[in-house]
């Protein structure tokens, strides 16, 4: 084979050389390159990190990732990485640090820089020092372990500067002194067991398992055993002589001892008699109290299953007709199955109407509950082409989804039946009791949902390139009892007429003259519910007494270059937070172009979603970190409706 001339090679070896050129110069633009590359030089001399060079884009790098080009979260656990971090403290937006089961040594260095951390995991190293001053000027943290090391010192007071803290680790270390009065309501996860802390548990933190205080041998206090303090009234129990000094018994008084005796003992036996008599009349007002509460209550049951009772009516006489003609319950996989007879007599409680028919909360016989939608509005061929969609519907499911557990099919009766969920809608949660006593939805929390939301449409546009949801809005996205979105009424959209597919405020451009719905449409409908999560307005918003859809309204808004205004007041108090609410807003533009080629899938907006919240690939739970006080297991409003 002929060899390549001179020329040939020479001119190869520029184009590659002039490559990596091109490469290294890329590279060393991004601040971040020489703080990584110097870190590595110093901790990685067992060479684990081999992808990280110079020829590579940085945001590539094991264990490293990127938002706008800057690095946000760097995860490095298990690598025998050793030395000092201090090449770290550059890295001045980085969001997650996880350092777990290194080697590294020394004191902790000043990482007052690293003002947008929010969540340090540097536990099962060797640090040694003091606890940082400087961990206490990173507002932002949620999570701080610092468990099992050297470190030394006392627990520094001003550690309640670190206001949204949820997790606070101290655990295995060699900290001494009294716990300070930690006063941080956000803190769920507290542990200082296995040092040399000493004193009373401060009352605040005495709600902690006693494992957070085990093994520290002079820690007393509840949960552990109490302290031995000397008893204040000792002194109180030890005889006194009286005003004449004569002592107790003293018989000068001749007649008057006894006399005194008869007196007190009178004085006695009359104060029973008053005890005892105050006693039964709160007794009597206790019980008697109750017994009217609870005819009350009774008189309210019974006017409220009167109400009921007609509705369960319409729904046993028309079931009781499918009946006659053989139809039974259809379940899907996994459900848990009852007969038609016992949802029909279930207590039933209207959670509202949507443009699909009316949906119930129903408690059945074993008090399981259930949402139940009656289909009324809709335009169905036939009951083949019923079941078909139902076993289409029947079969997804996803953790962000509200899942079809059954359905019922009749000439004059079509049932739904699905999963409840106890925290309502996120349209209540949103506009619920705007007045005063109300809990404001918190920026996390907002961002959780949005995040599930999303996920539970791409689910649904991935199983099937047909399949479209046709119906998104904050009433259609519940809430369960972990704070976590589900996606509701997705897949029912064939069954309406074009002039009921969507509220207005969230319909496409394109959807407007009637044309079928598309995954196109559907992720503008997106666009506009990030929008209601961001403003806290109705799709439908007002501006000036006039009312206008909501996206048109943010556009303008934003072109004027008033970007602040858009967001909701509840969201004015998360100051640091206002760039990823600006992250988020051009999201939901994005999603909301006229031309649906220009808007992305909905698999990219779960991506971009995620990247905001930059926790995807953290190996600790972080889920907690986005509770809300604004969810209960009682929320008010209507849980579990399905519009």
């Amino acid at each position: 084979m002929a060899q390549p001339p001179s020329s040939s090679i020479l001119h190869i070896t520029i184009i590659t050389l002039t490559c990596h050129f091109f490469l290294l110069t890329h590279a060393t633009k991004n601040p971040d390159f020489h703080p990584l590359l110097a870190f590595k030089i110093a901790s990685d001399t067992s060479n684990k990190l081999t992808s990280w060079n110079i020829t590579t884009d940085l945001c590539t790098w094991y264990g490293v990732s990127c938002l706008r080009n800057r690095v946000s979260r760097l995860v490095l656990e298990d690598l025998d990485l050793h030395g000092s971090v201090e090449p770290l403290t550059s890295l001045t937006q980085l969001r997650v640090l996880s350092l777990k089961r290194n080697s590294f040594n020394g004191p902790i260095p000043n990482l007052s820089n690293l003002t947008s951390l929010r969540l340090l995991f540097l536990s099962y190293n060797n640090f040694s020092g003091e606890f940082p001053e400087s961990l206490t000027s990173l507002t932002r943290l949620y999570r701080l372990d610092l468990s099992h090391n050297n470190i030394s010192g006392e627990i520094p007071v001003n550690v309640n500067s670190l206001s949204r803290l949820l997790t606070l680790r101290l655990d295995g270390n060699q900290i001494e002194g009294h716990i300070p009065n930690i006063n941080l309501s956000n803190l769920q996860d507290f542990n200082v067991s296995g040092n040399i802390l000493s004193g009373r548990i401060p009352e605040l933190l005495s709600g902690f398992p006693d494992s957070s205080f085990t093994q520290n041998p002079s820690l007393c206090g509840k949960p552990l055993q109490k302290c031995k303090d000397v008893p204040a009234l000792a002194s109180s129990l030890v005889p006194l002589p009286s005003s004449s000094g004569s002592m107790p018994g003293n018989k000068s008084h001749g007649n008057g001892g006894p006399r005194m005796g008869t007196l007190v003992l009178i004085t006695i036996i009359l104060g029973d008699v008053l005890v005892l008599a105050i006693v039964s009349l709160l007794l009597y007002c206790y019980f008697w109290r109750n017994h009217s509460n609870k005819m009350e209550e009774r008189k309210e049951a019974e006017s409220n299953s009167k109400s009921i009772e007609g509705e369960n009516q319409k729904m046993v006489y028309i079931g009781q007709q499918g009946l006659d003609k053989g139809n039974k319950m259809v379940f899907f996989e996994g459900a848990k199955r009852f007969e038609l007879e016992d949802l029909l007599r279930a207590s039933a409680e209207m959670l509202g109407k949507g443009t699909l028919g009316t949906v119930y909360k129903a408690v059945l016989d074993d008090g399981s509950v259930v949402a139940v939608k009656r289909l009324k509005e809709v335009q169905i061929g036939g009951k083949k082409e019923f079941e078909q969609r139902m076993e289409v519907l029947g079969k997804l499911r996803h953790s962000n989804i509200v899942c079809l557990k059954a359905y019922y099919f009749a000439r004059d009766e079509k049932l739904l039946v699905f999963d409840y969920m106890v925290n309502g809608s996120l349209f209540w949660l949103l506009h619920g009791n705007r007045g005063p006593g109300r809990t404001p939805l918190d920026w996390t929390t907002r961002l959780k949902i949005a995040s599930g939301a999303a996920k539970g449409v791409s689910f649904i546009h991935n199983h099937n390139n047909n399949l479209t949801h046709g119906n998104i809005k904050s009433t259609n996205i519940l809430i369960d009892v972990s704070g976590n979105a589900h996606v509701a009424d997705f897949g029912l959209s064939i069954f309406t007429t074009p002039s009921n597919r969507r509220s207005n405020g969230y319909r496409a451009p394109e959807s407007s003259d009637g044309r079928k719905q598309s995954q196109k449409s559907d992720v503008y409908a997106f666009g506009v519910l990030l929008m209601e999560i961001l403003t806290g307005k109705c799709p439908s918003a007002v501006d000036g007494g006039t009312e206008v859809e909501l996206p048109k309204w943010v556009q303008s808004v934003v072109r004027e270059e008033w970007t602040a205004e858009v967001f909701d007041l509840e969201l004015m108090r998360y100051k640091d937070a206002e760039e990823d609410m600006v992250t988020l807003l051009q999201i939901a533009l994005t999603c909301t172009a006229i031309l649906p080629d220009q808007r992305p899938k909905i698999s990219h907006v779960v991506k971009r979603i995620e990247e905001l919240r930059d926790v995807a690939s953290c190996h600790d739970t972080l889920d907690s970190v986005y509770d809300s006080p604004s969810l209960s297991d009682d929320a008010t409003g209507a849980g579990g409706a399905i519009h």
